[in-house]
């Protein structure tokens, strides 16, 4: 069985044209696919200019619209009533007033 798989394996070899060069075959990675690595930088680089000036421009657009101000509540005289003095004295009592 030994035998005959180094028979094909000999006949593969002479059929796709001679025996093999002895430099081990180059392995590519992902990260070296063929592509242009400045080129997709810069390319990034445009799209993030991009993005940023259309950022902007809608966050001018949307900040420019009018946009309703409500009034003040009224101040009522119950919400600041202190019947007891603060453990530091009447000084700051006048002061937060």
């Amino acid at each position: 069985m030994a035998t005959a798989m180094f028979r094909s394996a000999g006949l593969r070899t002479a059929l796709r044209g001679g025996s093999r060069s002895a430099a081990p075959p180059r392995r590519s990675f992902s990260s070296s696919a063929g592509h242009d690595d400045a080129r997709e930088t810069a390319k990034w680089e445009k799209i993030t200019y991009l993005g940023i000036a259309s950022c902007t421009i809608l966050a001018f657009v949307n900040l420019s619209k009018p946009h309703p101000h409500y009034d003040a509540p009224p101040a009522y005289p119950y919400l600041h009533i202190r019947n007891k003095e603060f453990p530091w004295g009447m000084i700051l009592n006048i002061i937060m007033a």
